[in-house]
């Protein structure tokens, strides 16, 4: 069990490469083959749309195929065929193509460990283990950084999302051999669709913050530093890594910081409203002061993801109110809020930008309107779930 876990954490690593590398690779794209910002928003939100598109029936293969064969034919049939054709890509109905491809075969992944998780473990610790699980997996967030901007340049792009194929495929191979299925939970009479989880109304208050929490630190990390810091900074793809760079170590430290809060403080619901209230603090000094410093920016982005990184917090909250027999469609619910919220946002996001960039005087207007957008929707997404029912296992 334990080494199954440990390659679905290296799927997830391809997981958030996947969804984070086009802020890296947007110059090369746009001067290659001519892709341009809002494109590149449309591929990105694309992902997050297939990827979210696929939760409820990942949900119904999890309780009932299980996460080995779920995940290992995914991954490997939609994933690695997305990253070959994105290699292939000749414009933006190429990028488009490849997004919705890597969103589909990267969709299990995560859901397989949480599922895992919450089949075997106690419940006290799910916290704690989704967080260090999407703590280890934003490891890609960090090689589709500075890490993949030199191997860029230096083998071209092109090659070097070749070789990511190469890789993706290869794990789906080793999760196919090594991945054990957890014993499956004996079913109530007349029950388990989607309509009982919905039933469920103290999901309601913590669903709308779900869909919004991760879209700020997804949107800017994955796709809008780059513009920014090239329009506003004059920065290349290196200082660009640099910065996503800084930004994905703080996504990183954020996601094992969140885990075990719980526990620490007795609580899930302050401790996740408190991270992403400052995450609003961050986005609002951002929305004020664009173009303050090149690293004083870096500093607020990096907030946003240290702050936003509650998503475990959030998923630990919500299924604590699952019955067992609904777990795998349960935590792909809350998923399918998350990602799909990033997708919409993204698309959203595109405009925003566009809009604001046709009336703008300065090259940090249309950023200005987007750390506005996304701080508003943030505060929302607070206010909403201020209001929900605390519970701890």
């Amino acid at each position: 069990m334990k080494t199954g876990i440990l390659f679905l954490v290296l799927g997830y690593v391809l997981s958030q490469f996947y969804r984070a590398f086009l802020a890296v690779l947007a110059p090369m794209l746009s001067a290659d083959i001519g892709v341009r910002a809002d494109e590149l928003a449309l591929a990105s939100g694309l992902w997050f749309l297939a990827f979210a598109a696929m939760q409820i029936p990942v949900g119904w293969a999890l309780d009932r195929i299980g996460p080995r064969r779920t995940t290992a034919w995914l991954l490997g049939v939609a994933g690695g065929g997305g990253a070959l054709v994105f290699a292939a890509a000749q414009g933006a109905w190429g990028v488009h193509l490849a997004m919705i491809l890597l969103g589909i075969g990267c969709a299990p992944v995560l859901m397989a460990a949480f599922y895992t998780f919450a089949r075997v473990y106690p419940p006290a610790v799910f916290a704690t283990l989704a967080g260090a699980v999407i703590g280890f997996g934003s490891l890609g967030n960090l090689a589709s950084a500075w890490p993949l901007a030199f191997a860029a340049e230096a083998m071209g792009w092109r090659a070097a999302v070749l070789v990511l194929a190469g890789i993706t495929v290869a794990t789906a191979l080793a999760l196919l051999r090594v991945v054990q299925d957890p014993p499956r939970a004996s079913e109530t009479p007349g029950a388990g669709s989607l309509m009982d989880l919905l039933r469920i109304r103290a999901l309601w208050l913590i669903l709308p913050l779900i869909a919004v929490n991760y879209a700020p630190s997804a949107g800017l990390r994955g796709l809008w530093v780059g513009p920014y810091y090239e329009d506003v900074f004059g920065a290349g793809a290196g200082g660009i890594g640099q910065v996503t760079l800084l930004m994905g170590i703080a996504m990183v430290i954020g996601n094992f910081a969140y885990g075990p809060l719980d526990r620490v403080f007795g609580t899930r619901k302050w401790v996740a409203l408190a991270g992403n209230l400052a995450g609003v603090t961050c986005l609002a000094a951002l929305w004020f002061v664009p173009q303050a410093s090149y690293w004083g920016a870096a500093l607020l982005l990096a907030g946003v993801g240290l702050f936003g990184a509650s998503f475990p917090m959030l998923m630990a909250h919500g299924r604590s109110f699952f019955p067992p027999h609904l777990t795998g469609r349960g935590v792909t619910l809350l998923n399918l809020f998350g990602i799909g919220g990033v997708g919409l946002f993204q698309l959203a996001s595109g405009r925003v930008h566009s809009g604001a960039q046709a009336i703008a005087t300065t090259p940090q207007g249309p950023y200005q309107a987007l750390f506005l957008f996304f701080g508003v929707a943030l505060m929302l997404g607070c206010i909403v779930y201020a209001f929900s029912r605390d519970r701890t296992d």
